[in-house]
This record gives C-alpha cells, sequence and structure tokens, in this order.
C-alpha cells in the first residue's frame, strides 16, 4: 500500500479544487436567474438594434485605421 497516502491527498486536493469552483452560486432560483439573463439578453438586443439603426458609428468602439 505504498499509493494509500497519495490517493489520500489527490481527494483533498480535488476537495479543494471543487469546493473553489462552487463559488458561481449566486443564492438565485432558477426562475430568479431566468428572469435575470431574459431582462440582460433583452438589453442587449435593443442596444443592437439601436446600434444597427443609428448607423455603424454609433457603437464608439468599432473605429478601425
Amino acid at each position: 500500500m505504498t499509493r494509500g497516502n497519495q490517493r489520500e491527498k489527490d481527494r483533498e486536493r480535488a476537495q479543494a479544487r471543487n469546493a473553489k469552483n462552487k463559488n458561481k452560486d449566486d443564492g438565485l432560483t432558477p426562475e430568479q436567474r431566468r428572469e435575470r439573463d431574459a431582462k440582460a439578453l433583452q438589453e442587449k438586443t435593443a442596444k443592437k438594434a439601436a446600434q444597427a439603426a443609428g448607423g455603424s458609428d454609433a457603437g464608439g468602439k468599432s473605429i478601425k485605421k
């Protein structure tokens, strides 16, 4: 059993990595998250529509030399 300690250390490292990645939860229910995402998407599409209607210069960041 020379690898027993290695397995335990690897499990500890894996738990630490998983604990670090679990912080993505923002405390919202799936329904609230859907509403938030839908609102953001609507704002994004409205901005794109306004940019398309106003011309290609409305974005401000699309300057090419």
